[in-house]
């Protein structure tokens, strides 16, 4: 029997009992109507996954009692994916839903020239990133950042970074090759621009910064899809 999977940030293991947060007790105690003596299971979101038993099915208050602990590694790759906000921000929430559930270890929103939507409600996307990554049952919650502008964020890289750097445009006059077709990494960093695509500006202090032009297809593709695809290349790579 698969138990029911469930996220608290802090897990004090000193104690031996964790008290879940009121969103979650509801959900255990009256929509599973779970009750005492049940198990579920309990991750940090940082590679920790725990058995659980329900000591008291509070529906605001709902308390366990740690039954044993285990650790799972990262992956060994890691992929970072720094993509522009979309207008629609329901098409944004979509990217980091399948963006966890495939696998990115860390999403950056990005404000580029031709951004239009600068809005970002951070406290319901890491709800989201919670959700998928619930229910694709893994136990790392990708880091999610601030939105940050485009060239904020290149300033920020190291320049030492281990990273394997992509930029993914549709200039047609800028060679590229296939993401696909480059070896495989350990670590890699993918940059999405907006719904206009990054200006020429952009582009070239990208490639000044050691980012390499790669293409996605043959089609052009919505943000949130090439963000997407962008991940799911990386992580089968």
């Amino acid at each position: 029997m698969a138990f029911p999977f469930f996220y608290k940030e802090d897990i004090n293991l000193a104690t031996n009992e964790v008290v879940l947060d009121d969103e979650t007790s509801k959900h255990v105690a009256q929509v599973l109507r779970m009750q005492n003596g049940e198990q579920l299971k309990l991750t940090d979101g940082k590679g920790k996954l725990f058995i659980a038993e329900i000591t008291d099915n509070n529906r605001r208050k709902c308390a366990v009692k740690i039954l044993s602990s285990t650790f799972q590694h990262v992956s060994e790759k890691k992929i970072t994916i720094a993509v522009s906000l979309v207008k629609n921000a329901h098409r944004f929430e979509w990217f980091l839903e399948k963006a966890t559930e495939i696998g990115a270890n860390e999403i950056v929103p990005l404000i580029c020239t031709r951004t239009e939507k600068q809005h970002f409600r951070i406290d319901r996307m890491k709800g989201i990133l919670v959700s998928a990554m619930l229910q694709s049952q893994q136990t790392w919650l990708p880091v999610l950042h601030e939105p940050l502008k485009f060239v904020t964020y290149l300033k920020s890289l190291k320049e030492e970074t281990a990273a394997q750097k992509f930029i993914a445009h549709c200039e047609a006059d800028e060679p590229r090759d296939e993401l696909y077709t480059y070896k495989p990494f350990s670590e890699a960093l993918v940059l999405i621009g907006p719904e206009g695509d990054f200006t020429i500006d952009e582009i070239d202090l990208a490639l000044k910064s050691n980012f390499v032009p790669v293409a996605l297809g043959k089609t052009r593709l919505r943000t949130e899809t090439a963000g997407v695809v962008a991940v799911t290349t990386l992580s089968l790579g």
